[in-house]
């Protein structure tokens, strides 16, 4: 999947303090985030199941699975994430 990111996903920042920052992530299909690096330790915390691309900076691509019944998924420090496509039925 390529990320010509012609769709942007989109970010909330919903807590932003001196001690954390929660960024609520909605992405359409195929929507990406554009390259970006994480300043502080994080956690995704998925309310849907799918799948992420991730493409890190050097290119190299790998995807994260997001499963709603496992909270905690860990990703790069550095990456463009993108949604895949949804599975056809």
């Amino acid at each position: 999947m390529g990320t010509g990111m012609s769709v942007k996903a989109v970010a909330t920042v919903q807590v932003d303090n001196d001690h954390l920052r929660v960024t609520e992530w909605r992405f359409a299909p195929g929507a990406a985030t554009g390259y970006h690096r994480h300043a502080y330790d994080y956690v995704v915390v998925p309310v849907l199941d799918g799948e992420l691309e991730l493409i890190g900076p050097d290119g190299s691509r790998s995807h994260a699975r997001l499963d709603k019944e496992n909270h905690i998924s860990a990703m790069p420090a550095s990456s463009t994430t993108s949604s895949m496509p949804a599975p056809a039925p």
